[in-house]
């Protein structure tokens, strides 16, 4: 209904002289009616458009939740993967400083075994042979004991280096445990061990170590046994044979060389 036939209608059911008109009670009837469904209809409209605004406020909340989310979702993923970068480079430094001597920086024990073991599968599988050299520092004690523990260190350091500046690009060398050292030469005979072993002989005998308050240094000389391994034995035995040759490298006079079996 529109406001000038609301008008009418009130001013017809106003009029005193329409009262008792049959019509009349119809007539207000119908007025009320349409009065209350206009009511219904506003409130209708007003609870829609509440609903809209509310779908609209949802809409535009979740829109931002999930924004945050996502911004908060990719900022973790940054950080993990950092995380695990630095993990990967943690645990490759913690391998590498698992396999190296901390005194001397080269190879210990632990990745001397390791070679051996695959030196050892490769010469099974190839039936070439490889040379385990054992190496002993002439004299280590009595150095330490007239010198001191930091000059015995400094000793097995500058050993290290001058093995490693002997070998062969692929041999490999490291402490095996005291002032004893080991030299792995794969895919070699005694005759290739041999050149190697001179080599190192002579760049050893070129160190010198400094002691004391003064200009005075000392140097050191090295015994070595060496063996090459056999088809059908371990290299825990190819080993043995190395160690039994470095005694009797010591027995002989130390600084020299001795071959298992020559």
């Amino acid at each position: 209904m529109n406001d000038e036939l609301d008008r009418m209608v009130e001013q017809l059911l106003a009029d005193p002289q329409y009262e008792g008109h049959p019509l009349r009670a119809a007539l207000s009837l119908v007025y009320r009616r349409a009065l209350g469904q206009n009511a219904r209809s506003e409130r209708i409209a007003q609870i829609s458009d509440g609903f809209q605004a509310m779908a609209r406020d949802a809409h535009s909340t979740l829109s931002g939740r999930y924004e945050s989310q996502s911004k908060r979702l990719g900022k973790i993923l940054r950080i993990a993967d950092r995380y695990q970068a630095l993990m990967r480079d943690r645990n490759a430094l913690l391998q590498e400083a698992s396999m190296l001597d901390p005194l001397t920086g080269i190879p210990n024990r632990r990745q001397l075994m390791v070679r051996l073991n695959e030196e050892s599968a490769r010469s099974a599988r190839t039936g070439r042979p490889f040379v385990i050299a054992m190496l002993d520092a002439d004299y280590f004690k009595q150095i330490n004991d007239r010198w001191g523990h930091d000059v015995g260190d400094r000793v097995l350091m500058e050993l290290g280096h001058a093995m490693l500046a002997s070998k062969r690009q692929y041999d490999l060398c490291g402490r095996w445990g005291g002032e004893e050292f080991l030299l792995v030469l794969p895919d070699t005979t005694l005759d290739g061990a041999g050149t190697v072993v001179e080599r190192m002989h002579r760049n050893i005998a070129e160190v010198r170590v400094p002691v004391g308050d003064r200009d005075e240094t000392i140097g050191v000389t090295v015994s070595i046994g060496a063996a090459v391994s056999m088809a059908g034995e371990t290299y825990a035995q190819t080993l043995g044979r190395a160690d039994a040759a470095l005694r009797r490298a010591k027995q002989e006079g130390r600084n020299r060389t001795v071959f298992d079996g020559r």
